[in-house]
């Protein structure tokens, strides 16, 4: 493993790899790597022959030069966990070599960036994509992996990227949880020990509102409601926003008869935690249920390919397979055995 710091040397190496045939994923990440970051690697490792991890503390998406001073900073762990990962490079740029003396460029998505964490934090999606984009063109990699915690992120960054034509597949992964259900975040290090209690009412809220959904309640408002309960019944925990949005718009849904992204930002002593939860009303898995079944084809379609299996493990030819099924067919249809598809 090796480590860049330059984009241009980061360029060499990458049309170097390109021009071995090599694929190339990129994991971007800001550091303090925690197993959520480990899973990225491996699906990342899953997909392509080489692994570039970014380290890169972006000053230009947060709000607050408070919340960026305290960012933690660990790249002598994050590159041994690196390298236990098999990453193949780590890009860890200095913000002289990402914006250089007179920078003024930016890269902007608009309706997706407007609600949510958008809404209460100004400018963070533009450093985003502008960000983004400059590791894009550093690494030039094939495809890129993100995690579905920052739902909303991933979602702009696809748009970018199938906007201005790179080329790139956006990959996103679960979330990785803790057993408690707290979702895995670099954050989650600046928790006191109450702090951390606290903060388990973000899944709890989560979970209430997807039961909520499940057991058949679709208006918007309940779901919402019961979460933000969950949030209040925490004197340690301010709730910023909770939200129930259209998971690819990101707009305001007006009935949870469909997948609904539920999003939620909370503050637990100082730290701000976002977590998310695709809520699928109990319609919607039926839906899906009969869908799944309608894919499986008739009864007899599925019989027949029974047969056929069974067929090729008694050695039959491709002849006698059809026979069986003509004296099959001439004995009737499954339900004159008895009423089931046995």
């Amino acid at each position: 493993m090796q480590t860049i710091s330059e984009p241009r040397t980061m360029q060499a190496w990458a049309d170097a790899t390109r021009a071995r045939g090599e694929r190339i994923a990129l994991v971007p990440t800001m550091g303090a790597l925690h197993e959520g970051h480990v899973a990225l690697i491996a699906e990342a490792r899953r997909r392509a022959r080489r692994v570039v991890v970014s380290i890169f503390v972006n000053p230009i998406q947060f709000d607050r030069r408070d919340d960026f001073a305290r960012y933690p900073r660990t790249l002598e762990d994050d590159a041994a966990r690196c390298a236990a990962a098999g990453v193949d490079v780590i890009f860890a740029p200095s913000s002289e070599a990402i914006y250089p003396e007179g920078f003024q460029t930016a890269v902007e998505v608009a309706a997706l960036t407007e609600p949510l964490c958008g809404k209460v934090r100004p400018g963070h999606f533009r450093g985003v994509t502008t960000v983004v984009t400059k590791l894009f063109h550093a690494v030039r990699p094939h495809l890129a992996v993100f995690g579905e915690k920052d739902w909303q992120q991933l979602a702009v960054v696809r748009r970018m990227t199938a906007d201005l034509d790179f080329g790139i597949e956006i990959v996103g992964v679960p979330t990785v949880r803790e057993a408690d259900g707290l979702a895995l975040s670099s954050r989650n290090r600046r928790l006191g020990p109450e702090d951390r209690e606290a903060a388990r009412c973000v899944p709890r809220a989560l979970d209430a509102a997807a039961e909520m959904a499940a057991t058949g309640e679709t208006r918007p408002a309940m779901i919402v409601a019961r979460a933000r309960m969950e949030i209040a019944a925490e004197p340690r925990a301010q709730l910023e926003y909770a939200e129930l949005r259209d998971p690819e718009t990101l707009e305001e849904v007006e009935e949870a008869t469909a997948p609904a992204l539920l999003g939620v930002a909370v503050w637990v002593g100082g730290v701000r935690l976002i977590d998310n939860r695709l809520l699928v009303p109990v319609e919607a898995e039926r839906e899906s249920a009969r869908s799944a079944r309608a894919l499986d084809g008739p009864p007899e379609s599925r019989e027949a390919e029974r047969e056929s299996a069974r067929a090729g493990r008694r050695g039959l030819g491709a002849s006698e397979q059809r026979s069986a099924r003509s004296a099959r067919a001439a004995d009737g249809p499954p339900e004159s055995f008895g009423g089931q598809d046995r």
